[in-house]
């Protein structure tokens, strides 16, 4: 991906699990590469002229050997999606019960360990 793309985003996290996306999800096969002449591309200002130190993120994990990077990325984005209602709805249901009067008192005298 163009790290120096203005809409280009990278994050670590503690587990060492590193994230790189484009803001506008415009590169569908993301954290490998961006679209030829993607017509979003900024060069981001900040960084013109500074020397990056040793804080660079790692690289990306190997590119998958598949010939359609983008549609199995895709697949897995709607199996993410797809998942989502169905965990609101429960948030939602525990919500409910524990805001009652009688979730209240459950909660205060239930015998479970969490």
């Amino acid at each position: 991906m163009r790290e120096e793309c203005k809409h280009y985003e990278s994050r670590s996290y503690a587990g060492g699990e590193t994230v790189r996306k484009c803001n506008l999800d415009l590169a569908p096969e993301a954290p490998w590469r961006c679209p030829e002449n993607c017509p979003s591309y900024v060069r981001r200002l900040a960084d013109v002229d500074w020397a990056h130190g040793s804080l660079v993120t790692p690289p990306p994990p190997p590119e998958p050997e598949a010939e359609d990077i983008a549609a199995l990325l895709d697949e897995a984005e709607d199996i993410v999606n797809a998942a989502g209602p169905a965990i609101l709805a429960e948030l939602a249901a525990e919500q409910k019960r524990a805001s009652s009067p009688f979730g209240r008192l459950r909660a205060r005298f239930s015998r479970r360990s969490d």
